[in-house]
């Protein structure tokens, strides 16, 4: 199946209360398990490339992968600009055949994030592209993406209303409590539930939560076991997914937790076989643990069976 706009997608998952994944991809590894999971467990699926990723990987190689990867398959799969942080990294984007791009301008003044995305959402409008906005600050720090936890603010839901009704954004990234990166809370985890459910009764839209991995103690664990170093990391635990989902978010940020995944398997492969240098030996347990990751998600975020 061809590449789907994300708002195809959207529709079903505002509709009905559940969320889709959106899982970071930086190479051919990411890709694989990222599709091979969405088959398996019968989902719709968002890969998402940051501009750190393109950089790294180039956006034609990103492209045509994802594009053989998901051609047979009957499950939707769009593919995602994440943090944009100006007009022409969405226009790259979108001529360059990504369905989805996310324009961030949290980082401006709010009427100047509004004309930002107004811009962007009208020339991806014109291509059938869906467009992802961000009001309000998450802090940590993720690619290219870095904000300190004083320049962090919530989103306000009145402030939301007239952003999304002014902007014409398809999607609305919530500030609610969560960060960027490995080290999400100081204590226990904290979500502003009821300003979710605010924000989804004045705009209607689609809601995204970012920052948004588990962090689970399995994979730090097990990073720190084979030489990682990760102390007191801490993420989003899954009833907290599931009271968001219920509240009105509809697609959730999944990036930190395939890094551990992958990083902690290729990890124990050059601890206990240092005899190794296949690279397929290597690395292949590493698509592996990504791609159960991903699969555990899907069935937390409740896409599974509704690909």
């Amino acid at each position: 199946m061809p590449l789907v706009p994300l708002h195809e997608i959207y529709a079903d998952a505002n509709k009905d209360y559940f969320a889709i994944g959106q899982f970071n991809v930086n190479n051919l590894e990411f890709i694989q398990a990222a599709l091979e999971a969405a088959v398996e467990m019968n989902s719709p699926l968002i890969l998402a490339a940051s501009t750190g990723a393109i950089k790294y990987a180039g956006l034609n190689y990103l492209v045509a992968m994802v594009k053989a990867g998901s051609a047979k398959m009957s499950q939707r799969v769009a593919l995602h600009l994440d943090h944009g942080a100006t007009y022409e990294d969405a226009k790259m984007c979108i001529e360059g055949g990504f369905t989805s791009v996310m324009i961030d301008g949290s980082h401006l003044p709010y009427e100047e994030n509004i004309a930002l995305t107004k811009k962007v959402a009208d020339l991806a409008h014109q291509h059938n592209i869906t467009v992802e906005a961000e009001l309000g600050r998450l802090g940590g720090i993720e690619d290219d993406v870095k904000v300190d936890a004083k320049d962090a603010n919530l989103t306000d839901p009145d402030q939301a209303k007239d952003f999304v009704k002014r902007s014409g954004c398809d999607a609305l990234a919530v500030a609610v409590g969560t960060s960027h990166g490995a080290y999400k809370f100081k204590g226990e985890a904290k979500l502003d539930f009821d300003r979710i459910e605010a924000i989804k009764k004045l705009v209607g839209i689609p809601l995204v939560l970012h920052g948004a991995s588990g962090v689970p103690t399995e994979l730090t664990e097990k990073l720190t076991r084979f030489g990682g170093k990760i102390p007191g990391a801490k993420g989003v635990p899954d009833e907290a997914y599931r009271r968001a989902i219920k509240n009105g978010i509809n697609k959730v940020n999944i990036d930190t937790d395939l890094r551990l995944a992958f990083v902690a398997a290729v990890r124990e492969v050059l601890a206990t076989k240092p005899e190794e240098f296949d690279p397929r030996k290597i690395l292949g347990p590493g698509r592996a643990s990504v791609k159960e990751v991903i699969k555990q998600k899907m069935q937390i975020l409740g896409s599974a069976g509704r690909g």
